[in-house]
């Protein structure tokens, strides 16, 4: 066996996937997109046994059909063989629902070690699962294991290592007579003419496939007159299969299927009686409620800016002393000993005080927030929040799910958008495609908090998110309007209630704090450069005074405030890094009045967030579509700004 060696994690949604990765990677993990596709491609490295194990975290789904690019991804990863061996996570506590996927992964044939997670809350429902029944019933090793702790995760690693040295295959399913004599019948003639074919999948996999009208290989097989003459078959095999069992062939095998999980489940699962009602549910009864589940959501989102702006501003002071009085004035008294005035200027106005700026302002309530979304990742709260949201999602064409897409956008609107595909229907991903922008992103709330919350209070900075919030359900509305069709209802798997781990909250903080930096740093030093040298030439005078008779007479802000709000789409927490630098400060209060501060972070929170932004929208939706929604964001941001200016004029006067 080669040194280096590739495992596939593959399962359903919330059965701890991404626990388990993280317990096997840790921090050396890279995230990117699949070649063709926005779905999310996780994948990292680990050191076992001399070996160094690339790990690949696929998307999790529930079927191997190509009904999404979720499903299309994992599927054609694994026929690949790029894998040297495909860990299946199994969640314990519902087996004979995950094994209608375990079935298909076997029918791919490829190497494969199950890894039969959270055994310890099956343990407190009071299921037990014979695994080494289970390992015979499947044919293929199994490993218990509860990846948020760590427990197994060193046998599953031992065990694929071993399936690996083998090459060892599992057995493919057997199903009903009808549908072996079918399958058997389509195998003799793949094979046959497999020279013309080409084709990657294992040959009982492609006849099942066919059997179920499978529209990627029909597709691939017609392209070819061989593969037309099977396809015709298949499709007369098919429609016997109908006459026989009275239903369509699709829900023939999907049955053979969950009749074989059913009978294994049965096999191998012992249910315990329960003296008592489990916590889950219990906690379910009261944080799901249709009347005390809402302000118990509310008083989860007002506690969780407040612990963000509390900390941030904590952070903030203690970071703005360091800089104020040592890190600045001993590099500019180092730096005049070397450079002339004006070159010590732009290195200690632009790169030092960028530095400063993006590690005090932004980095304060960067980390908290992460830190809490993963908390509500990691604990199972966010899927609650869905159903409870999906009333509220479907008066703007949506149902709960868009929830997922929505709170993702507060980390990044950029995922969001890409996310945004988990929707059904075009007309849904669109509408949340337009929505999910609106959300006030981490950059956004850097903004907001940094500025508002600060200067103001935390009471007015919750009074702009509620006024985003009215703003996203007004315009959802409108969309709904002229977008006609009806929202699709909510199916969604309420995973079980986890105490979050601290080492996977910390790594999923640490890692997307660092990813933050690392595109957001550069281009804030950058515009931090950028600035300082038009300053020194005399250009950034001009544009203020060109942009002068808009910004005050329309808006109400100062001229200055043109800078940020232009050159902020680059990225939008450079917006407020930016309005230090021309401002000359970090004390905002002394350059801008409360009513200026409330006008200007209204402007900021609807405005085009960035041009990564962008870049996704026009991916997703295409050219023309990306344009008109940034043009609506742009005349929205704008005109609520002028709105929010009048409103406070008439109120204050």
């Amino acid at each position: 066996m080669a040194e280096k060696l590739t495992l596939a994690l593959a399962g359903n949604s919330n059965v701890g996937k991404s626990a388990l990765f993280n317990q096997l990677t840790g921090l050396r993990q890279n995230v990117g997109n699949w070649p063709g596709t926005t779905v999310e491609k996780v994948e990292g490295t680990l050191y076992f046994e001399g070996l160094k194990i690339k790990v690949i975290d696929l998307p999790g789904v529930y079927s191997l059909s190509a009904f999404s690019a979720d499903e299309k991804v994992a599927r054609e990863y694994i026929a690949s063989g790029e894998a040297d061996v495909v860990i299946n996570v199994v969640d314990a506590t519902a087996l004979e629902r995950n094994l209608y996927l375990t079935l298909q992964l076997m029918e791919l044939e490829a190497p494969m070690v199950m890894a039969l997670n959270q055994v310890d809350a099956a343990t407190r429902k009071g299921i037990e699962i014979n695994v080494e029944m289970l390992s015979k019933e499947l044919g293929f090793p199994i490993v218990a294991t509860v990846a948020i702790t760590g427990m197994g995760v060193k046998d599953l690693l031992s065990t694929a290592l071993r399936i690996a040295k083998q090459g060892v295959r599992p057995p493919q399913p057997r199903y009903g007579k009808e549908v072996e004599e079918r399958i058997v019948r389509l195998i003799e003639v793949l094979e046959a003419k497999a020279d013309k074919l080409k084709l990657n999948y294992p040959k009982t996999w492609v006849a099942l496939k066919l059997l179920e009208r499978d529209e990627e290989i029909v597709a691939r097989l017609s392209s070819t007159a061989e593969g037309k003459e099977i396809v015709a078959l298949a499709e007369r095999l098919a429609e016997e299969l109908e006459l026989i069992h009275g239903e369509p062939s699709p829900v023939v095998i999907a049955s053979e299927r969950y009749s074989i999980a059913a009978r294994i489940a049965k096999a191998c699962v012992q249910l315990k009686p329960r003296p008592e009602i489990p916590w889950g549910d219990k906690l379910d009864a009261v944080l799901v409620h249709r009347v005390l589940g809402y302000p118990i959501m509310i008083g989860v989102l007002v506690a969780t800016f407040a612990l963000i702006f509390t900390v941030g501003d904590l952070l903030v002071e203690v970071l703005e002393g360091f800089f104020e009085n040592y890190a600045v004035p001993e590099a500019s008294s180092f730096l005049l000993s070397l450079l002339p005035a004006e070159a010590v200027d732009l290195v200690v106005n632009g790169v030092i005080m960028g530095i400063a700026a993006g590690t005090t302002i932004i980095l304060p309530y960067i980390i908290p927030f992460y830190l809490v979304l993963s908390i509500l990742e990691d604990s199972g709260y966010l899927p609650r929040a869905a159903f409870l949201t999906d009333a509220l999602m479907h008066k703007v064409g949506l149902h709960g799910r868009a929830i997922v897409p929505m709170v993702l956008g507060f980390g990044c609107n950029v995922p969001a958008v890409m996310a945004s595909r988990v929707l059904e229907t075009d007309r849904e991903r669109l509408i949340a495609g337009l929505l999910i922008v609106l959300v006030p992103c981490a950059a956004r709330t850097v903004v907001i908090l940094g500025l508002v919350g600060r200067f103001i209070g935390i009471h007015v900075a919750l009074a702009i998110y509620l006024l985003d919030l009215a703003v996203i359900v007004l315009l959802g509305r409108l969309a709904f309007k002229v977008l006609p069709g009806e929202a699709v209802g909510l199916i969604m798997e309420m995973p079980p209630y986890r105490l979050p781990s601290i080492k996977s909250v910390v790594n999923k903080t640490l890692v997307r704090t660092w990813s933050f930096m690392f595109i957001a740093f550069p281009l804030i030093v950058g515009g931090s450069v950028a600035i300082e040298a038009f300053k020194l030439m005399g250009l950034l005078d001009a544009f203020v005074a060109a942009s002068k008779p808009f910004m005050e007479g329309f808006l109400g802000l100062p001229a200055i405030c043109a800078v940020p709000i232009v050159f902020g789409i680059l990225r939008k927490e450079l917006t407020l890094i930016m309005l230090t630098e021309v401002a000359g400060t970090t004390n905002l209060s002394t350059v801008l009045t409360p009513q200026q501060m409330i006008v200007f972070t209204v402007i900021v929170m609807l405005y085009i967030p960035c041009i990564a932004t962008i870049a996704a929208l026009i991916h997703e939706y295409g050219v023309k579509k990306a344009i008109l929604m940034t043009a609506l964001y742009i005349v929205l941001a704008l005109t609520m700004g002028a709105l929010t200016n009048l409103f406070l004029n008439l109120v204050l006067s």
